[in-house]
């Protein structure tokens, strides 16, 4: 008799209609998010023709561009740099190794790329989303570690849930080509090939040809326990299923993943109430984006017009036209009589009226100070300000809005790393070996696996109270600084070497004063100080 397998095509049936009211759900997020990409890409004319003063004269200026391209540019003069601290004192040893070999797993994933992607599309459409996978097939079948920017077209979750734990289903899905999918699951076959749940799609500048893709779904959904709840995964096509981890309990028997969350992040911009997603910068500043733009048609045709002397000519004058429309002419030949003032006058175009030019400068103003993007921010200064003290502090001042939003991404970041960690707790049985380059630039070979990581012993007083998981927090510090803060930490250097702060005379007032200063690398000054 065959065996009963919780997961059927009955199931995998009703997966899909759940799928199908998610996406109906999400319908006005994606709308949105097309949208936003054509703003980004310049394109916002396109469909809006009837909009614009005069389909001719349709420019696209870059204010909003630049307002993005500057926070992405701040988000990545602090890319972060993860810390990992224990929470007991015994497992310290594993939380320095996690330390040192957290960034190596980090850059083998081309993470920097990932968190450049993941900062333009939270910029773009106010969501950043990463996904933290185990990959079988990585390191020659070994598996590791898989760290991906995901599309928030792709993902489908329960309407009205504020956090992506808290949705019952979460749905992943992507198109994949038929020839591909047929080696990879030799099991299936053209009529197992289903188009219903595809996903929206951006507009292309090239022809996209998806009628030889067929979407695949990952189905995440929990399952409760004894313990708490089981995170689980179904793969399928159609109503074909390739894998379930439910219909396979002795290679699951604690469900996918042990740690039970859906392995995605969410890196949220601006919130939203009744979404775990959020809303943009475009969202922002399109309105102000596309009045700069008709304003900006309208004078740029207003100095089109007046560059170019136009004339009234009267039918019955003596004028010859092809010639006095020649400027290489030397001689205009008029025929018959004289030639008087009424038989052609030039046509005086007005000047556009200074309250335009205001308005439209308003408008460019409105968008700068709405999206943080000021002079100061960028590097510029204005209104006569020239003092390097008064520039730094008009900068630092710009730049808070930057730092709020990177302080959201560092949670995220922080929230990334807890699932590298609990994957390398589940998964590392076998001993890896990383290499660790030390500021000096030498290479540090060492070998970890998770046998730190597992359930220890928790005697207290000899007496054995059962088991205990290490658990570790995450401490996050900028890895990159910008030209300016470097700069600025090399001249405080020298003010305390010119200080005599590094005076062994001086040592108990230097350590009086640092004690009341706060500075990157402070730990490192007081330690050698204290050692003289």
């Amino acid at each position: 008799m065959n065996e009963q397998k919780p997961i059927t095509e009955k199931e995998v049936r009703e997966a899909a209609a759940i799928l199908k009211r998610y996406k109906e759900g999400k319908s006005n997020l994606e709308r949105r998010i097309i949208d936003n990409e054509e703003w980004f890409r310049m394109r916002h004319w396109n469909g809006r023709a009837n909009l614009a003063n005069d389909p001719d004269y349709l420019p696209k200026s870059a204010w909003l561009f630049n307002s993005l391209a500057n926070k992405h540019a701040d988000a990545m003069d602090n890319f972060p740099a993860p810390a990992v601290l224990p929470r007991e004192e015994s497992d310290t040893s594993a939380a320095l190794a996690l330390s040192k070999i957290l960034p190596v797993i980090l850059e083998e994933n081309g993470f920097e790329k990932t968190y450049s992607d993941a900062w333009w599309y939270k910029l773009k459409h106010g969501t950043g989303v990463y996904g933290v996978f185990w990959d079988p097939q990585k390191a020659g079948g070994l598996g590791d570690i898989d760290i991906e920017q995901v599309d928030l077209l792709n993902l489908f979750w329960e309407p009205g849930v504020r956090d992506l734990q808290a949705s019952r289903n979460l749905f992943n899905v992507e198109l994949v080509d038929n020839e591909v999918l047929l080696e990879r699951y030799p099991e299936l076959s053209a009529e197992d090939f289903d188009h219903s749940a595809e996903v929206a799609k951006y507009i292309y500048d090239d022809t996209v040809d998806t009628r030889e893709k067929t979407p695949v779904i990952d189905w995440y959904y929990k399952r409760g326990s004894g313990s708490g709840e089981v995170l689980h995964l179904c793969k399928y096509v159609g109503e074909k299923i390739l894998f379930s981890s439910e219909n396979e309990p002795a290679l699951y028997p604690g469900g996918y993943y042990a740690h039970g969350k859906y392995p995605f992040v969410f890196d949220v911009l601006y919130l939203m109430q009744g979404s775990p997603a959020g809303f943009g910068c475009i969202d922002l500043m399109k309105d102000a984006q596309m009045y700069i733009d008709r304003l900006g048609g309208l004078i740029l045709k207003n100095a089109e017009m007046s560059a170019k002397k136009r004339y009234f000519i009267r039918d019955d004058g003596a004028l010859n036209e092809d010639e006095f429309a020649d400027f290489k002419a030397d001689l205009i030949h008029v025929a018959g009589g004289s030639l008087g003032e009424d038989s052609i006058r030039e046509l005086i175009q007005a000047p556009l009226p200074q309250m335009a030019l205001a308005v439209w400068q308003m408008k460019i103003d409105e968008l700068k100070e709405t999206s943080g993007n000021r002079d100061f921010s960028q590097g510029g200064t204005n209104s006569g300000v020239t003092a390097a003290a008064a520039i730094a502090a008009l900068q630092e001042a710009g730049t808070k809005l930057s730092r709020d939003m990177i302080k959201t991404s560092y949670r995220a970041f922080c929230e990334v790393c807890s699932l590298t960690i609990e994957l390398v707790r589940e998964f590392y049985s076998e001993p890896r070996l990383f290499r660790i380059v030390a500021p000096n630039g030498q290479a540090q070979f060492i070998r970890f696996d998770n046998r730190a990581l597992l359930l220890q012993n928790a005697p207290i007083g000899g007496i054995e109270l059962g088991e205990r998981k290490p658990v570790f927090d995450i401490s996050v510090t900028s890895q990159k600084a910008s030209p300016f803060s470097k700069a600025a930490q090399n001249e405080l250097a020298l003010q305390l070497y010119s200080l005599g702060f590094f005076r062994a005379q001086m040592r108990d007032q230097a350590l009086a004063a640092l004690s009341m200063m706060d500075f990157e690398g402070k730990d490192a000054v007081v330690q050698r100080i204290s050692a003289q």
